[in-house]
Parts: C-alpha cells; sequence; structure tokens
C-alpha cells in the first residue's frame, strides 16, 4: 500500500486477531481508531469498562444485540462470547490512539463469529499487516528502529536474537543516531554561521575548524558499516561441513542435529546434494550444510554435488573442514583438486575434525590431531562435547554476542554507507558553501535511519514484513 493510499484509510477504525489462529484457551482481538467505542456499542457493550482496566462483558451480533432484541430467546440467540475488554484512551495506548482488546475463549468458532461481527461494522476494518506498529510510528509512540525491533523480537528464534532486539527496541540504535546527527548538526551550525556572519567578531576559520571534526565521526560511522554480526546473527549463522568422501560429514550432521537427517552409508559420495538443518546454539540459530565430498568429480551428477559444496563453502559464515583416515582422498589432496578460491577458504577453515578417531590402529593409521583442532568419533562420541563448545564459541564471535553491535538490517547499512559519501564530499568541497551542504544532505540522511525524516516514503519498506495484527 502506498504512503497516500494508505493516508486516505488512516480515520478507518482497524482491528485484528493478536494471537495465533488455533485453538487456545485465550484469543486476543485488538482495535485501534475513533470508533473503538462505537464498536463496543454495536457489540452490545453498553457499560463501558474503566480504561486500562479489565471488566467481564457480553458480546453480541450487531444486528441481534440486547438492546434491540425481541425476546430472551433472540438474545441468547446473538451472543458471541463473554469476554474480557480492555479500553485504552489516546494517547496512552500502544497506537497512540483509542484502543480495545477483546479477550475471548480461544475457541476457532468463537473467534471467528466475532472477527465476522466487527467486518461487518461501517468505518470498521480489518487491519493489515505491521498497521498497529505503523500508527505507533506515524503518532510518535516509537521510532522506526524500535518498529524493527518489534518485527525482530517477533520472529526471534534463540535468547541471543531476543537480547539484541530488545536492545534495539530499547533505543540503543537511535541514540547512536542521535548522538551522529547532533554531531552533524553542530558542524553544520559553525560552518553556516562562519558563512553567514563572516563580518562580525567570530572565531577565525570557525567553519574550517568545525570540518575537522569529520574524520572521527566518518571512522565511527564505517566501523558500523563494516559490522556484519548484527546482520549475521538476525538470518541466523551458517555452518558448513566439507571434505573428502568419506569423512562422514553426514555422520557428524546426524550427531549434533540428534537425528537422522543425512543419510550414512559406508560408500563413499553418498551425499550428492547439500542438506541443510535448523537449530539453535548458545542462543544463536544456526543452520548447518552438509555438503558432497570434494574431489575431481567424474559424472555430471557428481560434477554439480561438488559445485554445490564449493558454494555453500562461500556462502558459510563457518567452514568445519573435515578428515578422516580412511577417507576416499587424503586432506591434501583433496585441497589439491580445488579451485583457487574454495582452495584458500578451505586452508583458513574456521574449525578442523579429525573424525573417526575411534578406528583401530592395525586397521588404518590414527588421525593426526596436532594438525587439527578437534578428534572426534561422530558413531562412539569421543570428542562430541568439544565439539559443540567449539562450536558454539565460534557462533558467538561470528554473531558479536557481548559486543556493541548496532547494525542489524540492510536498510541501516544502505543509510550509514550514504552518510559517510556525503562526508566524504563534504571534506572534499572546493568552497565552505558547498561543504554545508553536503552536511545538510548527511543530516537528512541520518534522519532518515529513525524515522525523524521523510516518514512516509519508509513506512511501505519497514512493514512489509509484518505479521497481521503487530
Amino acid at each position: 500500500m502506498s504512503a497516500d493510499s494508505y493516508g486516505d484509510r488512516h480515520d478507518a477504525t482497524i482491528f485484528a486477531l493478536s494471537t495465533a489462529p488455533v485453538r487456545a484457551a485465550v484469543a486476543i482481538i485488538r482495535l485501534s481508531g475513533k470508533g473503538c467505542v462505537g464498536a463496543l456499542t454495536a457489540l452490545g457493550v453498553t457499560a463501558l469498562p474503566t480504561p486500562r482496566q479489565a471488566a467481564l462483558r457480553a458480546l453480541y451480533a450487531p444486528l441481534a444485540s440486547p438492546m434491540g432484541a425481541a425476546s430472551a430467546s433472540d438474545v441468547d440467540a446473538s451472543l458471541l462470547d463473554e469476554a474480557l475488554v480492555l479500553r485504552f484512551e489516546a494517547p496512552h495506548s500502544f497506537t497512540g490512539e483509542d484502543m480495545v482488546e477483546l479477550h475471548l475463549h480461544g475457541g476457532l468458532a468463537v473467534t471467528q463469529s466475532v472477527l465476522t461481527a466487527l467486518s461487518g461494522l461501517d468505518g470498521v476494518r480489518a487491519a493489515e499487516a505491521g498497521e498497529f506498529t505503523r500508527r505507533a510510528v506515524v503518532n510518535g509512540k516509537m521510532d522506526l528502529t524500535a518498529a524493527e525491533a518489534i518485527a525482530d523480537l517477533i520472529d526471534a528464534e534463540g535468547g541471543a536474537q531476543q537480547a539484541r532486539a530488545l536492545d534495539q527496541l530499547r533505543g540503543k540504535l537511535k541514540h547512536q543516531a542521535e548522538e551522529w546527527r547532533a554531531a552533524l548538526k553542530t558542524m553544520l551550525a559553525h560552518l553556516e554561521a562562519d558563512l553567514e556572519f563572516a563580518d562580525e567578531d567570530l572565531p577565525g576559520g570557525l567553519g574550517q575548524a568545525a570540518l575537522s571534526g569529520l574524520p572521527a565521526l566518518r571512522k565511527s560511522l564505517a566501523t558500523h558499516i563494516g559490522d556484519t554480526r548484527g546482520l549475521r546473527l538476525r538470518d541466523g549463522v551458517r555452518i558448513a561441513l566439507l571434505g573428502a568422501p568419506n569423512a562422514g560429514k553426514s555422520s557428524i550432521l546426524n550427531m549434533l542435529a540428534g537425528r537422522d537427517a543425512a543419510i550414512v552409508s559406508a560408500r563413499a559420495g553418498t551425499t550428492r546434494d547439500a542438506i541443510e538443518v535448523a537449530m539453535v546454539l548458545d542462543g544463536v540459530p544456526v543452520t548447518l550444510v552438509d555438503t558432497a565430498g570434494l574431489r575431481a568429480a567424474g559424472d555430471d551428477i557428481e560434477r554439480e554435488g561438488v559445485r554445490r559444496a564449493e558454494q555453500a563453502a562461500d556462502e558459510a559464515d563457518i567452514v568445519v573442514l573435515v578428515s578422516a583416515p580412511d577417507a576416499a582422498l587424503a586432506s591434501d589432496e583433496m585441497l589439491a583438486a580445488m579451485p583457487d578460491d574454495v582452495k584458500g577458504r578451505l586452508a583458513e577453515a574456521d574449525l578442523r575434525l579429525a573424525n573417526k578417531s575411534d578406528l583401530k590402529p592395525d586397521a588404518h593409521s590414527k588421525p593426526k590431531t596436532g594438525a587439527h583442532d578437534i578428534a572426534l568419533s561422530a558413531k562412539t562420541g569421543e570428542g562430541a562435547e568439544a565439539l559443540m563448545a567449539r562450536l558454539g564459541d565460534l557462533v558467538k564471535e561470528k554473531a558479536g554476542l557481548g559486543d556493541s553491535v548496532l547494525v542489524t538490517r540492510h536498510r541501516h547499512t544502505e543509510i550509514l554507507q550514504e552518510v559517510v559519501g556525503h562526508i566524504d564530499a563534504a571534506q572534499s568541497a572546493a568552497a565552505l558553501e558547498l561543504a554545508a551542504e553536503d552536511l545538510r544532505l548527511a543530516q537528512r540522511a541520518l534522519g532518515r535511519l529513525t524515522g525523524a525524516v521523510d516518514i512516509e516514503q519508509l513506512l511501505d519498506i519497514v512493514f512489509a514484513d509484518f505479521c497481521i495484527g503487530k
């Protein structure tokens, strides 16, 4: 929906089911807008609850409310539910508008009957995805970064994602953006004072002195642009298991996943395609990727499997290189068969596993653990605890846990890149007037991060992935 069409419908009262559309103990329907009281009255609630105090009220079908029913039997037939009703008066609500919450019995029939009743009321319509939060932003109840944090909090699969979303919801990114913007504002003020009041008794070189603070500001911005850990945490960390055929990668995947996700066979080359398994490790969502054995492949299917394994290595945040004493190829032979870019990625693997440590010395040589980080037996579980601990440390490092990480979306990165571009232009400007214009553009771009400027142009982008009812 465009900003203009949204503005045309902004005066409507909206409603949505804010809990999951499944059979449950309680279902909550929220309404927001000027028509909340009218909607309650239409549902037969004549005694309005005191704001912010829950009250038990009977809800009736609008066309057969108790006020207009012909008989007691008609009243009973029109009863939809007995619900707890909460009312919030503007501006003291989530959206900044009048709001109502209906806490219903969570049966599907009950929920649907109330939703149907609301949809038939004049001036009341079903909410679109993210529209409650969108109205909160428009009405100044929160900024865009907090709205994005709400979406991330709902989508959080692990405790680390939850903690990072709560940091942003509490204003961590907003406050940093405001500091950057305040610094630009001060520089611009000094620069314009030098330009506008050149004949006044001002310190010499005031404007040029103001520009001296740009390198430090640029460095601070660039640090956050280059820090992709927040993006990695939000999207999840990818761990690729790579190695020669028959090194036991599928067995390791099954051991880590706790289930038989991949086919395991003593025959080399069983895995032909990349197999992905999702799990949560130390509060961080991760995707484990089992790949085809790396080798100089023969037929088309093998070549495609190796190509996908190479792609998995390129896309992975963590590469685990697996070897085994009875693998089809030794590690050095496998590396020799790889393209230079893949060879470099494998040579700098984040973790090396010497698998099949359970093999008897008289049958096969023991893995040389001195050249590997961890000796492991996916069959017996020996080394599994050490592997999980090491993977947990790597995942936390890649996700930036415990550090001050701000950027969590590509939108943030793009805006900060634009700001840095304007700062670079200001530093190389041939005249102070041009530098001042570049600083104005940089300040305006930073305003888009929190929604301080151009708010309507950003709303459709920010709320595109929100769920209904939030």
